[in-house]
Formats: structure tokens, C-alpha cells, sequence
């Protein structure tokens, strides 16, 4: 049987991930509560939300509903064990979520690396056109302007040094 996720949200008390969905074919919703166990304010937000896409008894009805999403719940689950307001762990969340230019990512381990190219491939393909998207065009062409003088770089420019 296949579910239509309209809805995801979390519930604090008792804590729990709440899923409103129709099944496919009827015009019913429904409410599927999943509950939280053994999550503290200590727990790793991504592997509780991948445990939890992957458990047997829940998958069929998050197939819809993203990693992304789930990794939100649990942080915003995670924030009010820590006394956080909603609000507050919204913005941590978005904090997080976003990628900084600024930041040397060359000075992150791994897994901080690992996420933020996550992130990254994400956006990417939020914003990639595809060849069936109505707005797609094959061949653009854009032409640069060339009001200031180009500065020439050393390392660019014509050698008679062999190498």
C-alpha cells in the first residue's frame, strides 16, 4: 500500500514524530504517531532520523518525507530536551543548514565536511534544470561586460621557460 505525506511535525509530550497522510486512492487522512525512545539531549539528530526512515514499521510512511526533514524534527526534539524555545532551534537549525562562503572548509573534520557537501548537493538539485523543466534552454549565451581592465595574473600569462 502506498501513503501521501501531507504533513510532518513533532510533538514534545510524550515525545513523538507525527505523519498526517491519505492513503493512496482515498480522500481519508489519517495520523500516524511514531514515538521517541531513547533520545536524549546528547543524540546524533542525523542517525536518529536515518533509524528511523529505515525502520521496517515506519518506512512504508516515510517514503515520502525527506532525510532533511526528519534530521529537523529530531534537532527541533533535541533543542526542547535542552530548554531551547521553538524559535531557538529553528534558527540553530537554519544556521547549520546553511553553508557560510566565508568558511574555510579545508579546516573541518570529516563529518562536518560530509555535511555541508550534503548540503550543497541538496541545493544543487533544488536549483538544477532538467531537459523536461518548461523553463529549460539548451545553449545560453551571455555576454560579459567589459568595462573594467582586466588585471593579468603571473601565473597565466605566456612563458618561454620550459618546464
Amino acid at each position: 500500500m502506498s501513503y501521501l505525506a501531507k504533513k510532518c511535525g513533532v510533538r514534545f509530550r510524550p515525545p513523538s514524530i507525527i505523519l498526517v497522510y491519505t492513503e493512496e486512492g482515498k480522500e481519508k487522512t489519517r495520523l500516524h504517531i511514531m514515538p521517541v525512545r531513547n533520545f536524549s539531549q546528547f543524540s546524533d539528530c542525523s542517525l536518529a532520523a536515518e533509524q528511523l526512515k529505515n525502520n521496517p514499521r515506519h518506512q512504508a510512511y516515510l517514503a515520502g518525507i525527506s532525510l532533511h526533514q526528519l534530521q529537523k524534527m529530531y534537532y527541533l526534539l533535541r533543542g526542547h530536551l535542552r530548554g531551547e524555545s521553538l524559535a531557538e532551534s529553528l534558527e540553530k537549525f537554519q544556521q547549520e543548514d546553511t553553508i557560510n562562503p566565508e568558511e574555510d572548509l579545508n579546516k573541518l573534520d570529516d563529518k562536518e565536511l560530509a555535511k555541508r557537501k550534503s548540503i550543497m548537493d541538496e541545493l544543487f538539485e533544488k536549483n538544477r534544470k532538467k531537459k523536461d523543466d518548461p523553463d529549460f534552454i539548451y545553449d545560453i549565451e551571455v555576454e560579459f561586460p567589459q568595462d573594467e581592465q582586466l588585471e593579468s595574473c603571473g601565473w597565466d600569462g605566456d612563458s618561454d621557460e620550459e618546464i
